[in-house]
């Protein structure tokens, strides 16, 4: 497994600027599935660079399979609430397209925001839009470091890529903060909560059973390629999380650990976090990506 069939704007890890954009089918759309998808793979234009700015196009699951191309056996979306059972619900809220642009500079993934929304307008309805930036280099707004058991970048193809397909699944969740609840911690408290310390990284050798760390060990959990970013300004702000493997169970097993799912405790992070999306999107390799100029028009 190599890069080659990765989507670029994937591994463009540390792009400052990010625009998360989710659509839902227009009734023209809904009518003809295949030229909507079409329409969408041809805006993006492949993995080329656009005007200073990278696109990731992911599909929600059952539309991409519906066409009848290569698709990862048993994918769904994200089509149920996950609820934990002191009712801490992780809503369900799939979306039928996402673009993911990313650049160095606003303007630029701004621009090519608004090109692409106007390219599949007559199939694709933009719903949800959420920008993204990164924070003090691999910070979260919490102020610990994000992203600490990201693999090596030997290691992500196997870990994101299906071996069947050469495609992705990308888990979507917008994560505003409690942040006047976080503040009020102790950084001693906000460590224990985290399972690491706050300014160097180190996990805790005593780490409390319902940290984040300890919830999310990907030794038991599984690997996966995140790339969080911050969202929001000074009042409301927070965490995007994007997740990124081969397959749906391990980012699903994550989020049925950290509701307390597993019979384990819930994650001591989700009192001073909540999720208020959530989607999982096939990322298609870039074979699929490039459409053939004699494809057909047929639903």
């Amino acid at each position: 497994m190599s890069y080659q069939a990765v989507q670029s704007g994937v591994l463009a890890i540390g792009t400052p600027r990010n625009s998360y954009l989710e659509y839902d089918l227009t009734e023209a759309g809904k009518k003809d599935r295949l030229s909507a998808v079409m329409t969408a793979l041809e805006a993006v234009g492949g993995t080329t660079p656009i005007a200073g700015a990278q696109v990731v196009i992911g599909f929600r699951p059952e539309l991409w399979a519906r066409l009848g191309r290569p698709a990862i056996k048993g994918l769904t979306g994200y089509n149920q609430d996950i609820v934990g059972p002191d009712g801490f619900t992780m809503p369900a809220t799939q979306h039928d397209l996402i673009l993911w642009v990313q650049g160095a500079q606003q303007d630029s993934v701004f621009d090519v925001s608004r090109d692409l929304s106007n390219a599949v307008a007559e199939y694709f309805e933009l719903v949800d839009s959420t920008d993204g930036w990164v924070y003090q280099h691999n910070r979260d707004l919490t102020g610990f470091v994000d992203g600490t058991e990201n693999p090596a970048p030997a290691q992500i193809p196997e870990i994101i890529q299906d071996p069947e397909t050469g495609g992705s699944v990308l888990l979507v969740q917008k994560w505003p903060h409690e942040v006047e609840a976080w503040e009020g911690l102790s950084q001693e408290e906000q460590e224990a909560v985290m399972g690491r310390t706050k300014d160097t990284d180190v996990e805790l050798e005593d780490r409390p059973e319902n940290s984040h760390v300890a919830r999310n060990d990907q030794e038991d959990v599984g690997d996966i390629l995140r790339r969080n970013t911050a969202f929001g300004g000074a009042k409301e702000h927070g965490t995007m999380f994007i997740g990124v493997a081969a397959k749906k169970e391990i980012m699903q097993t994550m989020l049925e650990r950290m509701a307390g799912l597993d019979g384990g405790p819930r994650d001591a992070l989700t009192r001073f976090s909540h999720a208020d999306t959530g989607a999982y999107y096939y990322l298609p390799p870039v074979t699929e990506i490039i459409v053939p100029e004699d494809e057909e028009d047929e639903d």
